[in-house]
């Protein structure tokens, strides 16, 4: 009888679509300890990088360019601002909407957590050259916008 852990491999074990997950759960897991360690979440990066990238903008802009739910949202820009990371002042335009900016700390903690997400890419990748993680990049920004019905779009655009 066959020992059960020198057999090859399922078949499904070399399907693109299982080693995506399986790498995708990594990565995720990897970029979630990064961020822990400097105190923050994922939404909490997403939200000063878009802050930094394009500027104050009200709660609902905030959540339509950082691709966050408006419920998790609210949450999230409290967490930031209890800890004097992001300041919201009243829209000049409309007093009924916030405005949401990045402060002076908010850029330090996402100066922060870009060192730790680029340690989180290395490690990740650190079997890949420099050329194959562009060209995995390129690979799956093909696969993503192909999906996400952007084919037509550059690469260059989602990186």
């Amino acid at each position: 009888m066959e020992n059960p852990s020198e057999q090859s491999p399922p078949s499904w074990a070399n399907l693109p679509s299982w080693l995506l997950t399986q790498t995708a759960d990594h990565a995720h897991r990897l970029v979630t300890e990064g961020f822990s360690a400097a105190g923050a979440r994922g939404y909490h990066y997403r939200l000063l990088a878009t802050l930094a990238e394009l500027g104050p903008a009200s709660q609902a802009t905030l959540g339509r360019r950082s691709g966050i739910h408006l419920s998790d949202m609210v949450a999230a820009i409290n967490e930031l601002a209890e800890r004097d990371l992001v300041e919201r002042a009243p829209d000049p335009a409309d007093r009924r909407r916030n405005i949401v900016s990045l402060t002076t700390a908010g850029k330090r903690q996402l100066r922060r957590l870009e060192k730790g997400l680029a340690e989180s890419q290395d490690e990740l990748l650190a079997p890949l050259s420099a050329e194959q993680r562009r060209q995995l990049t390129d690979l799956l920004t093909l696969l993503l916008n192909h999906h996400s019905g952007q084919a037509d779009a550059p690469a260059e655009a989602w990186q």
